[in-house]
């Protein structure tokens, strides 16, 4: 008696311990449940870091050589380090390091803080800083502060001062940021003519500006009696009227103050960003990021309760809004997956009910499914998998059953056999288990181990996938453990003695449709097979070459990105009021459709999504859609949306997702499906070239939203010293870059006002920054006292430089983007690669051309299923092997599996759905079921074979006997799918690719199986 034998017989003679056990394992199932991570999607995004460094006074070319390039030279070398692009931009350097992902995220960021610390950047500059240890999917929060009469410096305040600090204490917190508003600071507004006036230079008023805004320790000393006393000098400004007295100098012993040579008032910060919600203008916006690796259902919930308590403390006419909560998306998501899989069930159940025709027996298989999934919440637990849209979302409780329908139908058939009266129902049963046991054990098997290739995936598309597999297999191993052990036991104490011998009426129809169509195939083999080679050939020769592909579906996520690019110069103030407009255009056109919509314009206080002024990310919230009355899919809402905007002139636009913008962002560097980088040196060849690149893309059919990277167009007040001039009079080059400076504003001290700290800024008037030509009438004092204008200093005149300069591995880099509509990305990837190389010739060997995006996930991945599917099918071949011991039975079984490719390949043309990795794991899970109903036949014809039974009559008794199994296995494992199919629900998309390929593969593999084996048995019959 083999190993298998001896569980069986454990489990019937041990009812009550195999009982007790399921009963502590449910305990462990519920337990796990409860604790287990709740998400939307798997956090794809690689290990990264990101190290910001701000430069105010620095153009991009200058970021680019004083920043960037010393910080790219640092990191380069470190271990693990597979990717490092960078972005400078005016006043802003970003350099993004990828590490692999078996390197953990703190040992990253201690490695690029030890490299950090050894670059040596020009004075002035601030120290470089890492960004929040966060992920692609860690923006979980977005909401706005507004108050009626309130300036946007003060809500910017309450926001940084009353707000943020108390919701960074939310545990799995990262960063709370700050978009929008006025960041207070003082300003002390010198005028130039009154500090030559007075014969003061810059650097005095810095001085002593500096010199008197200090505080100093001065020790202790003692008291008589033996104590002492701290000695604490104070001496820092604390508001306006304590700034103007500031003394700079004295003349004629009468002291100069600084409200002699100018004004001091509460201004703000240069803006890098702004935020205009609703139509209504501009607000305050908090974003919320989570920590790497937490919850993001547990950290939102928790970031929105800690909100509603801040707002009970908060003036009556502030109020905070969330208009981005991704507790939505993920509860959403987690309908749509309870849905389907609560749907499926439930057809399985009523398969079950039906081809059984015992209420019990149906009860009984049904068992199995609550049972495998607390198994799979358990292996989910402690393997750290959140339950999610890909982690559940290919579970199929038809494959789950499997293996016990199998069973109990034995148990069920035996129990109603008129030749077992002599044995006690106990034996029957145990016999009846026994007799099945290897084909329902290896069938399982084989499910799990076409799931490997899966676990193999690597980057993006592993991180996506892998969390699934793991799932599926969890819960196949706890339905085959389950099959062996418990469905026995509940057979032998809840199947009645005797079940009636009439079979279901379903079963009664099936034999009377199919016995003719059996004799028919075993008398006219030749036609069979030479129908079965020409389907071969037709699906493999015709069709499946022309599905297309894709990486996955493009999933919904209730909210909708419009990117906008304008001309490089466009000020915020124009942005603003722009937004504005098409925010109201958008509410007016889409009332039922969108509940908010908010607009992000440039960069936030910390800028991990680096954006010029001229760039406006527009966010729309969408209503249930239930309430929708212009479009039935978010595909068609979003084309309803490109056409109302596309009438506002003067800027380009993109269409994208919160969620998928981000990923493809930190991903790979782009927002859009595809970019096609273009590498070179010289920008305005860059350029060239890629507008060359954009009309080949935009002259292909599928091309939506092609744009150029902007990278020039940046108008810029350029002041070039003239040397010879500042030689002849007698002045640094460090004065005139200060007064520069001053055009916007050199900071130079601070005030502490409690916990408060504002900025002391020298800062020129207004009127030297609304007229560029008047910077050249700035008077500079000379060391002899006399006053000369800065333009005979200086050269001073508006020029067009870049606004942005992207790097790849120390590379400049353009970048073309694009989306692909209505048609698949792998065919218009392969077009648009002949076309460029036909038609865009490159200057030098430096230029060089690279697709990005999905399409390099997407490429990744099946060079990599290429390699594994063939050496997985091998191993599925050995264990069919070593489960028969003979190479024709072995051969017989495996043909199931390109039968049942042949069903889902159909299945994706009939539905007009390209490959995609979502298709491919269907076709790996289709193909461990079309295995299991081949190894049932197969293996009772051996058994018939054994007893003296003439082939001819096996095959048709084996083919009648086991048809019930057969078409159970298949139809509750295409039904259990069914639901996903046509599920329209969010996050839907990836699963009907998945279902459709396995609904067509086991009902195609169903019908080459009951048709084509039988006639494979009878042609290819080998003696041993």
């Amino acid at each position: 008696m083999d190993i298998l034998n001896r569980v069986i017989d454990f489990s019937l003679r041990y009812r009550f311990v195999v009982l007790l056990g399921v009963f502590l394992f449910c305990v462990l199932g519920l337990y796990s449940l409860l604790r287990l991570d709740i998400d939307a999607f798997p956090d794809t995004t690689p290990i990264q870091v990101q190290i910001n460094t701000n430069a105010p006074s620095l153009g991009p070319e200058e970021i680019e050589k004083q920043i960037t390039y010393p910080l790219e030279q640092s990191i380069s070398g470190l271990p693990g380090l597979l990717e490092m692009r960078s972005v400078s931009k005016f006043g802003f350097s970003q350099v993004v390091v990828v590490f692999d992902d078996s390197i953990d995220i703190y040992f990253a960021r201690q490695l690029v803080a030890e490299r950090l610390n050894t670059v040596e950047l020009p004075d002035g500059i601030a120290k470089p800083e890492m960004g929040p240890i966060s992920t692609g999917l860690g923006e979980v929060l977005n909401y706005i502060v507004t108050g009626k009469g309130t300036e946007e410096t003060e809500l910017r305040m309450i926001h940084d001062w009353q707000v943020k600090p108390v919701m960074e204490y939310v545990k799995g917190t990262a960063e709370i940021n700050t978009w929008g508003g006025f960041k207070r600071q003082f300003q002390i507004r010198l005028d130039p003519d009154k500090l030559a006036k007075h014969g003061l230079t810059f650097d005095q008023v810095i001085d002593s500006v500096q010199k008197n805004n200090l505080n100093s320790g001065g020790g202790n000393i003692s008291r008589p009696g033996g104590g002492s006393l701290f000695v604490q000098g104070i001496g820092r400004t604390a508001n306006i009227e304590e700034i103007r007295q500031i003394v700079i100098s004295a003349e004629g012993g009468v002291p100069i103050l600084v409200s002699d040579i100018g004004d001091v008032v509460i201004g703000h910060e240069i803006r890098r960003g702004a935020v205009t919600a609703n139509g209504q203008g501009e607000v305050v916006m908090g974003l919320g990021f989570m920590l790497m690796g937490e919850n993001s259902h547990r950290v939102t919930t928790a970031m929105k309760d800690k909100l509603q308590s801040i707002e009970t403390n908060l003036s009556a006419n502030i109020q905070i809004k969330t208009v981005y909560d991704r507790t939505e998306l993920v509860n959403f998501v987690i309908d749509t997956v309870r849905k389907n899989l609560f749907d499926g069930g439930l057809l399985v159940i009523a398969v079950l009910f039906a081809f059984l025709g015992n209420i019990r027996a149906a009860c009984i298989v049904a068992l199995v499914i609550p049972l495998s999934m607390l198994f799979a919440f358990t292996g989910m637990y402690k393997f750290g998998i959140a339950a999610s849209l890909l982690s559940l979302g290919a579970l199929d409780f038809g494959l789950v059953v499997d293996s016990s329908v199998v069973m109990i139908e034995n148990c069920a058939r035996k129990l109603s056999d008129n030749s077992s009266n002599g044995k006690s129902r106990l034996d029957i049963i145990r016999d009846a288990a026994i007799e099945v046991r290897k084909p329902t054990m290896f069938g399982e098997l084989i499910i799990m181990i076409v799931y490997l290739p899966i676990l193999t995936l690597e980057g993006v598309e592993g991180k996506m996938f892998r969390p699934m597999a793991l799932t599926v297999i969890f819960a196949l191993l706890g339905s085959m453990i389950l099959s062996l052990t418990l469905m026995p036991v509940l057979a032998s104490i809840f199947l009645p003695r005797k079940i009636s011998e009439r079979e279901p009426l379903l079963m009664r129809l099936a034999k009377l449709i199919y016995l003719p169509v059996l004799k028919f195939s075993l008398h006219h083999k030749a036609v069979i097979l030479g129908f079965a080679v020409c389907v071969l050939v037709v699906v493999f020769g015709m069709i499946a070459p022309h599905l297309g592909s894709e990486f996955i579906p493009r999933l919904s996520e209730g909210s909708i990105v419009v990117g906008v690019v304008r001309p490089a110069g466009t000020d915020i103030e124009e942005s603003v009021r722009y937004n504005t407009e098409m925010e109201r255009v958008l509410l007016q056109n889409f009332p039922d459709e969108i509940s908010n919509v908010w607009s992000r314009i440039g960069s936030a206080e910390i800028s991990t999504d680096p954006m010029g002024t001229e760039l406006t990310d527009i966010f729309i919230s969408l209503k249930p859609r239930s309430q929708w009355t212009k479009a039935k899919t978010q595909a068609e809402l979003t084309e309803m949306i490109e056409l109302v905007l596309r009438d506002l002139p003067g800027q380009r636009l993109g269409f994208s997702q919160p969620i998928e913008m981000r990923i493809n962002e930190l991903a790979s560097g782009i927002r859009a499906d595809l970019a096609v980088k273009l590498f070179g040196d010289d920008l305005d060849l860059l350029v060239l070239k890629a507008g060359e690149i954009e009309a080949v893309l935009n002259s292909i059919r599928g091309a939506a939203d092609v744009s150029v990277e902007q990278i020039t167009g940046q108008p810029m007040l350029l002041i070039k010293v003239i040397r010879e001039q500042l030689a002849t009079y007698g002045i640094s080059v460090h004065e005139i870059l200060d007064l520069v400076e001053s055009v916007g504003g050199k900071v130079v001290g601070e005030v502490i006002d409690g916990e408060l700290r504002f900025p002391i800024v020298i800062r020129l008037p207004d009127k030297y920054q609304d007229d560029p030509q008047s910077v050249k009438e700035i008077p500079v004092l000379t060391p002899d006292g006399a006053q000369i204008p800065l333009g005979r200093l200086a050269a001073v005149e508006v020029v067009e430089g870049p606004s942005t300069i992207s790097r790849e591995w120390g590379i400049r880099r353009i970048t073309i983007s694009a989306n692909v509509r209505g048609r698949d990305i792998g065919s218009f990837v392969s077009e648009a690669k002949r076309r460029i190389t036909e038609q865009v010739t490159m200057p030098t060997a430096r230029y060089r051309v690279e697709f990005g995006g999905q399409f390099e996930h997407l490429e990744r991945a099946k060079l990599r299923l290429l390699v594994v599917v063939p050496v997985t099918l091998f191993l599925i071949f050995m264990l069919l092997y070593f489960t028969y011991r003979n190479l024709a039975d072995t051969l017989r079984v495996f043909t199931g599996i390109p039968f049942a490719w042949v069903g889902g390949i159909v299945a994706l043309w009939v539905r007009d759905m390209p490959f995609s990795i979502s298709a491919a794991v269907g076709f790996i899970a289709m193909s461990g079921v079309a295995v299991l109903d081949d190894m049932i036949l197969v293996s009772y014809i051996r058994q018939l074979r054994e007893k003296g039974m003439e082939l001819e009559r096996a095959v048709m008794d084996a083919a009648v006997t086991r048809l019930r199994p057969v078409l159970m296995t298949t139809l509750v494992a295409s039904l259990g799918f069914l639901p996903m199919a046509f599920s329209t629900g969010i996050g839907a998309e990836v699963q009907r690719p998945l279902a459709t390929v396995v609904i067509g593969g086991v009902i195609g593999a169903m019908i080459m199986s009951l048709l084509v084996l039988r006639v494979l048995y009878m042609v290819f019959n080998f003696k041993k």
